[in-house]
């Protein structure tokens, strides 16, 4: 595979688990799971491309993309099968690699996300907001983002996390940005690739998500064949950031009893 190479931080030893971050963050917002998850596994958290440290490429926009990516990585790091998991972008291209390179998954986390394809409008609000950020910058995303990715809670108890989201959004390169939401405007149902899941998969949903709601978590919970879910309360659509010591308590209680 030809590509970009992803710039990449890990944490711990062991069982290796990826965790792909949220649009339109960077694996910076790893930093609570990277250091809570460390004595229970090796924490790798790459920035997608465009993102963190990683080079955007000439590409055109798509999650297998960034899927492919991600089994480059794999590749680099000389791990044959890893736990992958994602919030809300990260989901999608988690999503992508389960139906593209089933056998590098020993599991999924599918944090906050959801597997249907976006609607007509949703997609056409997608291409709104990537021209108006190329055109304008990301400060476009402050208002047209930055209200959803968090809960009530965090907004009215938590400035320190909100203004801490507010920094990563506003950072977001325009490029990247605009490469993102493209290849998530044209990412395809993905309910096909979980009801054939061959590995466990965690699902975890803030109870306060307006975006990929309980209801999303649900029903992908439903359709995996051996999949759990766990609902992170007082979060949002960012709850691995908004309550990160639930979520890492959920995700070592599945590596746990499903993997380990």
């Amino acid at each position: 595979m030809d590509g970009v190479r992803l710039y990449t931080r890990s944490a711990g030893e062991g069982l290796p688990v990826v965790l792909l971050h949220a649009f339109p963050m960077s694996s910076t917002m790893w930093l609570a799971q990277r250091e809570g998850l460390a004595a229970t596994c090796k924490v790798i958290t790459p920035d997608l491309r465009g993102f963190g440290g990683s080079p955007l490429g000439d590409d055109e926009p798509s999650v297998d993309v960034m899927a492919d990516d991600v089994v480059r990585l794999l590749d680099e790091e000389g791990i044959d099968r890893a736990v992958v998991g994602g919030q809300s972008m990260g989901g999608y291209v988690t999503m992508a690699l389960c139906r593209r390179h089933p056998d590098r998954l020993l599991g999924a986390v599918l944090a906050d996300t959801k597997a249907t394809a976006d609607s007509e409008a949703a997609r056409a609000g997608r291409e709104r907001i990537a021209a108006a950020v190329l055109e304008r910058g990301t400060s476009v995303l402050v208002d047209e983002v930055l209200p959803g990715l968090v809960g009530s809670t965090t907004r009215q108890r938590r400035a320190m996390v909100f203004g801490r989201v507010r920094g990563l959004v506003q950072s977001a390169p325009p490029a990247a940005v605009a490469w993102a939401q493209r290849a998530m405007a044209a990412r395809p149902d993905s309910f096909g690739t979980l009801r054939g899941l061959k590995v466990p998969a965690l699902v975890i949903v803030g109870e306060e998500d307006g975006l990929s709601p309980l209801s999303d978590a649900e029903a992908m919970a439903e359709a995996v064949p051996d999949g759990r879910l766990t609902v992170i309360e007082k979060a949002g659509h960012l709850s691995a950031v908004e309550q990160p010591e639930a979520f890492n308590r959920a995700v070592e209680a599945f590596l746990r009893d499903r993997i380990l």
